[in-house]
């Protein structure tokens, strides 16, 4: 049945790990049935060993019985035949690095047309290495955690987006190439991007804030009404504002490039933290609470969004969560790790620090 390997290769291996009570073998998978109380530490070492011959396996719980279930390893995708990944993943790269730079260069004319900052040339240069810096370091992020737990994972696609009139990026992302075998491995992959992009997000903030400009009120009479975009701020970036005495109703400050990318850096952490489809914090929130509890985070999440005006965003998650609600570990019967969900609540309080909060609330 299960041809290369042989099915005594996979029940040796099996069977070197585990207490094996019963084996029920069919057409399409083989089940063991395992009587061990510390079976998640050695079911991770199972998992590994089943992946390097091409053999996945499942941990799930049935009538108070263990089962191992054990099936072949679909075949990964190919990629497209004229590119390939590596290809792909340079040009998408250049890409972003060439629309972020032109959308910095005429972020930084529009501030200059009202309080020169600086040659628009070197602002572009220092906006694209923020920006890009808080999206790469994200993934980064991901990637050490997931070679820690030896899952494999491709290097970041990053994705172009529609400068000067939008986003010139609208971030990045990696696959996974392994597998993820229980809910600790889940969370850690997960948390690890957020928390590494939100460092570099802070250290541009206070920059950005230090490199914008405050709006003389003479000045502020004259423009035309609506000439000055009005983003919502998060509390961390009134924090960096507030370091050099621009924060408050009383100050208006024109964002710089650098300012700008901070800000999209601290709204990407926000929004990364919903508890919600796919998104890391929906990953975690999968990881303590389980399917059933992750489906409706998520709704709540998709409410929130709507609530912040970031409809495109919600109905984003609305549409592929119903396609594709959660990631599922190899091992759904082993429960967070204690320590990982005391570290949840800090999640939750760093998505608040993130959170764009609107105007209406911060200045009453």
């Amino acid at each position: 049945m299960m041809g290369e390997p042989t099915q005594e290769q996979v029940i040796s291996i099996v069977s070197s790990i585990f207490n094996v009570r019963d084996i029920n073998i069919t057409l399409e998978k083989m089940e063991f049935e395992i009587d061990d109380e510390d079976f998640k530490l050695k079911f991770v070492t199972l998992a590994q060993k089943l992946e390097s011959i091409g053999i996945v396996c499942f941990l799930k719980k049935s009538n108070e019985r263990l089962l191992i279930q054990v099936n072949r390893l679909p075949p990964e995708p190919g990629g497209l035949k004229f590119l390939s990944r590596a290809q792909i993943q340079r040009i998408l790269f250049g890409v972003v690095v060439a629309f972020v730079m032109v959308d910095g260069y005429y972020r930084t004319l529009g501030v200059n047309s009202i309080a020169f900052i600086g040659d628009p040339f070197d602002f572009a240069a220092l906006y694209t290495l923020s920006l890009v810096g808080i999206l790469g370091v994200h993934e980064a992020g991901h990637l050490v955690a997931a070679r820690i737990h030896k899952v494999r994972t491709s290097w970041p696609y990053f994705i172009p987006g529609i400068p000067v009139i939008g986003l010139p990026t609208f971030g990045a992302l990696i696959q996974s190439r392994g597998l993820t075998i229980n809910r600790d491995i889940l969370f850690d992959i997960a948390i690890a991007g957020p928390l590494a992009g939100l460092v570099i997000a802070i250290i541009v903030s206070f920059y950005g804030a230090y490199t914008s400009p405050v709006l003389d009120e003479f000045v502020a009479q004259s423009l035309p009404e609506g000439s000055l975009q009005e983003l919502n701020d998060s509390i961390l970036m009134q924090i960096a504002l507030s370091a050099y005495g621009k924060g408050g109703s009383d100050v208006q400050v024109i964002m710089s490039p650098i300012l700008f990318a901070a800000w999209l850096g601290f709204l990407i952490t926000f929004l990364n933290l919903l508890p919600a489809w796919q998104l890391d914090g929906g990953h975690m929130a999968r990881a303590l609470f389980g399917q059933r509890m992750h489906r409706f985070a998520t709704y709540g999440s998709v409410a929130l969004l709507f609530a912040l005006q970031y409809h495109i965003m919600a109905l984003f998650i609305l549409l592929f969560s119903s396609k594709n609600t959660s990631v599922r570990p190899l091992d759904d019967v082993s429960p967070l790790s204690k320590n990982r969900k005391y570290l949840y609540i800090a999640v939750i309080v760093i998505a608040f620090l993130c959170a764009p909060i609107p105007h209406s609330i911060w200045f009453k």
